[in-house]
């Protein structure tokens, strides 16, 4: 490849990570204000979230664009696949990062406000929604820095956020049982940490592609 062509190619290259990390912390900060509007009652926090869901949309599909083209055009080998490869997978995972904020913001927005200040399990949701916070940016800074050392701490503190996720379920569960009445609202606050759960899984998967961006294993499979 050409000297001249070679640049171009590797400001390409480095516009994909500059947008994969602009959109990671945008899905990251959709979580924090989801989880602020919940905690809060911030209809119009929970409102902007769901609103800022088409731009990282828009993003999903610039970045799926440029990534195509740069395998039909480049036709990249080695690393340089790895790369494209490891971008066309993580916009999939940041952009459901991102819709399950929204999921989150969209449920606040009909919760029963009185209800929810009974219920004795919601500062364990706020924790589970720290925690998967934390394993979110973990993995987009483990993106950044191309760290594998980071990327371990983010699939290593999955298990925290099932278990999180079992434990909450099974207060929930005897909640409803004990008020019945209430279950409605119970029930959207499951769905919460149901969204709470998936977020941990993505932000996962993220760190797996970390792994095989860095390594060429993915998941101990040897791919390129």
């Amino acid at each position: 490849m050409p000297t001249s062509s070679r640049k171009v190619y590797d400001e390409e290259l480095l516009q994909l990570d500059s947008m994969l990390a602009r959109m990671g912390h945008a899905a990251g900060n959709a979580i924090a204000n989801a989880m602020t509007a919940l905690r809060e009652g911030d209809l119009e926090l929970a409102r902007s979230v769901v609103a800022r869901d088409s731009e990282i949309n828009a993003v999903e599909h610039d970045v799926e664009h440029r990534c195509l083209t740069l395998i039909l055009r480049q036709q990249p080998v080695a690393s340089d696949l790895r790369k494209v490869s490891t971008a066309l997978k993580m916009v999939t995972d940041i952009e459901r990062i991102a819709d399950q904020a929204s999921d989150i913001a969209e449920i606040v927005l009909h919760l029963n406000r009185e209800t929810v200040e009974t219920f004795d399990f919601m500062e364990d949701i706020y924790k589970m929604g720290d925690l998967v916070l934390g394993m979110v940016k973990q993995a987009i800074g483990a993106y950044v820095q191309v760290d594998l050392a980071t990327a371990a701490e983010v699939i290593a503190r999955d298990d925290q956020a099932d278990k999180s996720f079992v434990r909450i379920s099974g207060e929930i569960a005897k909640y409803i049982a004990a008020h019945p009445t209430e279950a409605e609202t119970a029930l959207d606050l499951f769905m919460v940490t149901k969204y709470l759960e998936r977020l941990g899984d993505h932000a996962v998967n993220v760190a797996e592609w970390v792994e095989f961006l860095k390594t060429g294993v993915h998941k101990s499979c040897k791919i390129v």
